[in-house]
């Protein structure tokens, strides 16, 4: 088999492109497990009450947040046959795998320690996955536009498995007649068979492209507040946070608002949810398409401001009103998918602005910080809103009846904060100057440097055959 040409000038097929995106699927999938129905699992079925379980999501992901750049700067001073990025998505999948196991299939009775031990365990592996994968899309793809596209392409992907996973509640509810509160298990089943076939596809037919650092170049600590605290990589972080908390709070108290404030089954509901999940696809297409005219930050801007719009208008919905709320659903989901697509593809962007200024390549780096801000979002989003709903005397437990004012309350937790949240990582761009036309002259004054200076960077190329690699001297 010839593996395809992946040098930063090259455009992947869309076969390819497929082919590399696959992980997503895994990834995709938890996105909406994770965020969605297992919060809600193990505080009703399992009874650890909602302030426990908000503040142990709260409290692993934090802590976890620790190791995300020690991961990146290994990942970017990796040499191995299987090459930088590659190696580490390997090793990614069986400790997802494992966690995701003991999670959504538990052995009987469980505890608060139990829960937190094997969070933590899940959080590692998909730093993994998440950081190795990004970092090999920043390489894969060295244009401007041409990041936008396969981000889009992953973002995608991830969409289908997200989908899959919303699918799996409507239909154990036809089939056992139950109340579609969704089969943990078969979910955590769909992610462990999803990861190995995932990441297996994107090694097997897809090469890496290794940017070899300058020799004698060694990683200080100063060197990550240059980089935390630069204008446009500082923009990205904050937004990013606020574009992840937003989505993430409404995720966590969905089913809640759903069910009690709008008067939905939890089978409508989770139908309700599944278009909200497969408008992304359109959304991804259609923002990357948008992006590749208008800009990538400009483009976030603008679905950021509609998003809040949409969320706003959601306390005018009818109880009840599926067709109304199915319209709505849509619209959010749409403009939510260019979020994570558009911060990742802009973070690439840095990279390049680094590796101009300072001579060193520190993607892996880059997209740890970014991660390590979702990961931060995503415990408040949990930890925060369900201690709010604990103090406002919110019963999460399976049959619980609550009194109207707790419903008002809850209405309120639900919408104020991720719209003010979203809003404010619209803000971040406002003035963002790193745009086409300047990464276009960045991309040109690389590749005048990397021809002309003997010492530069050079390309490695990692078959998907595990063949000898194969150097080649040209410009990134």
């Amino acid at each position: 088999m010839a593996s395809p040409d992946t040098t930063p000038h090259a455009r992947l097929s869309t076969l390819s492109l497929v082919a590399f995106s696959t992980p997503g699927l895994c990834i995709g999938a938890l996105a909406i497990a994770m965020s969605v129905y297992l919060p809600r699992y193990y505080a009703g079925h399992f009874k650890l009450g909602l302030p426990a379980v908000g503040l142990a999501f709260m409290a692993v992901r934090l802590i976890d947040t620790i190791f995300d750049p020690f991961i990146g700067v290994a990942m970017d001073h990796t040499r191995s046959r299987l090459g930088r990025y590659r190696l580490w998505l390997a090793a990614g999948a069986p400790v997802l795998m494992a966690a995701v196991y003991m999670l959504f299939d538990p052995p009987g009775a469980i505890s608060l320690p139990y829960l937190i031990g094997w969070l933590f365990v899940y959080y590692i592996g998909t730093s993994l996955i998440t950081l190795s994968h990004a970092s090999w899309a920043s390489v894969i793809a060295g244009q401007y536009h041409e990041r936008s596209r396969v981000f889009g392409g992953i973002q995608v992907v991830s969409i289908i498995g997200a989908t899959a996973t919303l699918i799996l509640p409507i239909v154990m509810a036809k089939l056992d007649g139950s109340s579609g509160a969704g089969d943990i298990g078969a979910m955590g089943w769909f992610v462990v068979i999803c990861a190995p076939v995932g990441v297996g596809l994107a090694l097997m037919f897809i090469p890496e492209t290794v940017v070899r650092h300058q020799d004698g170049e060694v990683f200080k600590l100063r060197d990550y507040w240059e980089m935390v605290s630069r204008p446009d990589m500082a923009r990205i972080i904050v937004a990013d946070f606020c574009l992840a908390l937003g989505p993430g709070w409404m995720s966590a108290l969905y089913l809640f608002y759903f069910h009690d404030a709008r008067g939905f089954t939890i089978a409508d509901a989770s139908k309700l949810l599944l278009i909200y999940i497969v408008a992304g696809i359109v959304g991804a297409a259609a923002l990357s398409w948008l992006a590749q005219r208008v800009g990538k930050h400009r483009t976030l801007m603008m679905a950021a401001c509609g998003y809040s719009i949409g969320l706003a208008l959601m306390i005018f919905l009818p109880k009840g009103n599926f067709g109304l709320a199915s319209l709505l659903m849509f619209g959010l989901g749409v403009l939510a998918a260019g979020f994570p697509l558009l911060d990742r593809a802009m973070v690439a962007d840095v990279g390049d602005a680094i590796r101009l200024e300072q001579g060193k390549h520190r993607v892996g780096l880059l997209y740890a910080m970014i991660t390590t801000s979702q990961k931060i979002a995503g415990a408040m989003s949990i930890g925060l809103s369900f201690t709010v709903l604990g103090w406002i005397g919110y019963q999460a437990k399976e049959g619980a009846v609550n009194t109207p004012s707790a419903i008002l309350g809850m209405q309120m937790v639900y919408l104020i904060a991720p719209v003010t949240f979203v809003m404010i990582g619209a803000a971040c761009y406002i003035g963002y100057k790193l745009d086409s036309a300047r990464h276009a002259d960045i991309r040109a004054q690389l590749a005048e440097r990397d021809a002309m200076s003997p010492g530069a960077p050079i390309l490695e190329s990692i078959s998907g055959e595990q063949t000898i690699p194969t150097h080649i001297v040209e410009s990134v």
